[in-house]
């Protein structure tokens, strides 16, 4: 299926044409199972997959999904990227694994906006089945909370890249720095770092001096920090290009800048790498990584430009296996969505794989095509060979009939439905 992915559709298409997806929906929203388990049975496979054991990456990221109303576990007005604006929406924090023809989700968190813990909001979220012992945690704390949990379950990687929400919270930083993970966090323009090493630490209280003992860490010397985007500027700036990969647009080979460089990160003093890109030639984006000081700056212009593969996993898991046309409201079945969609873009990446494995690219073939390297495997691909191997059942004339003269009969209920409810609103007594 490619369109109208909802619970009644796929009964119809799947079960029978005679099916109203009640049995579909009680499985996903109210039946017992545990998504985690679901999920961390496909970390366990990618961990166990050869080839996939060195080199992966995980891939921090949110997104949010539009709502009609606020009865949805989560919804409330909060942006969304998607529309570029404050919306009514859901929103999700989503971990995916790359690693070359690899990427898929491999963890999720539903966000709850504050609202949703106020004390008013008790029987909301027992309606909709919020755990007890869920509490309030920003997206940050999220994501964090689900890189510790791959990284319990045995699942590899090598690095975490994230965007600027995540990268200009010191405090995220630091717990990736505490736990020897390495990271490549976006960061915004106006970040404030140091070039040179600043005098850091607990300014000193002289005897008999009033006022508080400060207890608080602070720069101590003369040193001013300097906002990111003015360094290239500098004239000791220097960006060279590096060939991060092969794309079929050509290859990406942008300019890059990387120096060390000195920030204030959770009431510490860190030495990190700053890494300036300038896509494209035309806009310059920023990020800070705790990778070692002997890190090659190829390998930094490849963090730098990795994070392209969570868009990836995203548009994936929204546009190909139908993520976005969840119509639920309980937040178990936001769960099970998660955990049947985290499978099914697994199915995916490992079919590409397997394909890739069986079917090596031919570089005769690339060579006469004049490109640097055969396309792998599409989602496209692995859903034209799913229906030629598991073809839907075609309807016959007569159970298509039936189906119309359903739509038909439960369009006029929906209509009388809305007709009483007006009645009611207008009548005085």
């Amino acid at each position: 299926m490619q369109t109208k992915r909802n619970y009644a559709n796929i009964a119809r298409q799947v079960i029978d044409p005679k099916d109203d997806g009640q049995n579909v929906q009680q499985f996903m929203s109210d039946s017992p199972w545990e998504a985690q388990a679901v999920i961390q049975k496909v970390q366990q496979e990618i961990a166990g997959t050869a080839g996939l054991q060195q080199g992966g990456v995980l891939l921090l990221d949110e997104s949010a999904d539009e709502k009609a109303g606020a009865k949805s576990a989560g919804a409330g007005r909060q942006h969304n990227g998607r529309l570029g604006k404050v919306e009514m929406s859901q929103v999700g924090v989503f971990l995916a694994f790359y690693k070359e023809l690899v990427w898929t989700w491999v963890d999720g968190e539903l966000f709850l906006p504050e609202h949703w813990f106020r004390a008013e909001m008790a029987s909301e979220r027992k309606r909709v089945g919020v755990p007890e012992e869920r509490k309030f945690a920003t997206k940050i704390e999220l994501g964090w909370t689900m890189i510790q949990r791959v990284k319990a379950h045995g699942l590899p990687f090598e690095a975490v890249a994230c965007d600027d929400l995540y990268g200009r919270s010191g405090w995220f930083r630091h717990q990736m720095d505490q736990a020897d993970i390495i990271y490549m966090a976006e960061v915004p323009e106006n970040t404030q770092i140091y070039l040179t090493k600043p005098d850091f630490g607990i300014p000193p209280h002289a005897h008999g001096q009033a006022g508080r003992i400060s207890t608080r860490p602070k720069v101590l010397s003369e040193d001013q920090p300097v906002e990111v985007r003015q360094l290239i500027t500098y004239p000791d700036t220097h960006f060279q290009r590096f060939p991060v990969r092969n794309t079929e647009r050509g290859v990406l080979d942008d300019r890059f800048a990387m120096r060390r460089i000195w920030t204030i990160r959770d009431d510490e003093l860190a030495e990190e790498w700053l890494v300036i890109r300038h896509e494209n030639d035309e806009r310059y984006t920023y990020a800070l990584s705790n990778a070692p000081a002997a890190t090659t700056l190829e390998r930094l212009a490849w963090l730098k430009c990795v994070r392209h593969f969570v868009e990836c996993a995203n548009q994936d898991a929204k546009s190909e296996i139908g993520w976005d046309e969840l119509q639920a409201q309980k937040f178990r079945a936001w769960e099970h969505h998660l955990a049947m969609t985290i499978m099914a873009t697994w199915f995916i990446a490992e079919t590409k794989c397997d394909w890739a494995n069986t079917y090596a690219r031919d570089p005769q073939l690339a060579q006469e095509l004049e490109v640097k390297a055969l396309p792998a495997l599409s989602v496209a691909n692995v859903r034209a060979l799913l229906q030629a191997s598991m073809p839907l059942p075609q309807l016959s004339p007569d159970q298509a009939t039936q189906l119309v003269v359903k739509h038909l009969v439960n369009r006029s209920r929906s209509t009388r439905s809305r007709h009483k409810s007006q009645s009611k609103k207008r009548d005085p007594t």
